[in-house]
């Protein structure tokens, strides 16, 4: 993680030293309490012999260039999205993780026996713990062959789907199949579908069977085909989308107040829910390397709760992009802290998946 060079925004190199300097004073000062500063704290502060009246006139120019604004007439200055995105991007000064930051990361996302759902659900608390945000990952599909596949009855109108991956893990599902359904035709679709989808992806066989059971209805009595039909279609479609795992919505509301920000806290919350978020959550990630920084309305997604999300993709052995891991929080997150640790929890969750 480097800091983006200030000539590259020429916004930034436009600024003089002084400028600089106050603006990155508000932006920690907003950081680290949320509310504005005035000029007098300012030059108390600062101590580089400006006068209050010096330092006015600065946040004046400031806030004409759209960096600052004042919450009321009479309140000191916060820095407006655009001016948080200009720090981020070229005043923002981060370092690495420590080796005590850096070890817990490792040891808590690498117990010996856990499966990749338990790695990523363990990820999730564990970023969200150090970071005082709420975590969340975007689990990877799951592409991974099959070798075992079967139908368990439940009762009237419900099966368990058992399907067992060929590096051990296994994933239940319970599906609607056809009221009255035999035991036999449990059977019968348990063995029609290992004998297709054992050595193969869920992708990779879903067309073929839905295509063989249109030309074979003869040979698969009608139950038994529909429950075939409802299986394959059930976990194609849910593995296909991936998960989203969230953790620590409650250490985000600790830093809102007032109830507009949590009404669109809760709408963030419904919309990170709905499998749309999903796949543009990883569009995000894939269209660039490394860590991705959203501000406030900058996404539509995320814009409309007011907050920021550092998130970066992960990839497996093949150095493709499978998954996502970040932090949600207010738009004062500690940038300078969580940017790191986003960007190694990637490169660690990356290298366990495999």
């Amino acid at each position: 993680m480097k800091q983006r060079p200030i000539s590259d925004n020429p916004l930034i190199s436009d600024l003089s030293d002084r400028s600089r300097e106050v603006f990155r004073h508000i932006v920690d000062a907003y950081v680290s309490t949320g509310a504005p500063i005035g000029s007098r704290t300012i030059s108390r502060e600062l101590g580089l012999d400006l006068s209050p009246a010096t330092i006015r006139n600065v946040m004046a120019d400031l806030e004409d260039l759209g960096l600052l604004y004042a919450p009321h007439t009479s309140a000191g200055r916060l820095p407006t999205e655009i001016g948080l995105r200009l720090f981020v991007d070229g005043l923002l000064e981060h370092g690495n993780l420590n080796e005590d930051e850096r070890g817990a990361i490792e040891s808590q996302c690498a117990a010996v026996g856990r499966s990749v759902p338990e790695l990523l659900e363990e990820a999730t608390g564990m970023i969200s713990g150090l970071s005082r945000c709420a975590g969340l990952v975007v689990a990877p599909k799951a592409s991974e062959a099959l070798k075992h596949i079967e139908f368990v009855s439940l009762g009237p109108g419900r099966a368990l789907v058992v399907l067992v991956t060929a590096s051990g893990q296994v994933e239940n599902r319970v599906i609607d199949v056809p009221i009255g359904l035999p035991p036999a035709s449990l059977v019968e679709a348990t063995n029609y579908l290992s004998a297709r989808l054992v050595g193969r992806t869920l992708g990779e066989a879903r067309a073929e069977v839905v295509q063989e059971l249109a030309a074979q209805r003869a040979v698969l009595d009608e139950l038994t085909a529909g429950v075939v039909e409802s299986g394959l279609a059930t976990w194609a479609k849910d593995v296909g989308d991936g998960a989203l795992i969230v953790r620590g919505q409650a250490q985000l509301l600790e830093d809102i107040t007032a109830l507009e920000d949590l009404e669109r806290i809760r709408r963030l919350f419904t919309a990170l829910e709905t499998k749309e978020a999903l796949a543009r959550l990883l569009e995000l990630t894939d269209s660039a390397e490394g860590v991705q920084i959203f501000i406030g309305a900058e996404n539509d997604l995320f814009g409309l709760a007011g907050c920021s999300v550092v998130i970066a993709p992960y990839g497996n052995s093949q150095n493709k992009i499978v998954g996502a891991i970040g932090v949600i929080g207010p738009t004062r997150i500690n940038y300078a802290r969580i940017i790191p640790m986003v960007d190694y929890t990637a490169k660690v969750i990356g290298r366990l998946v495999g």
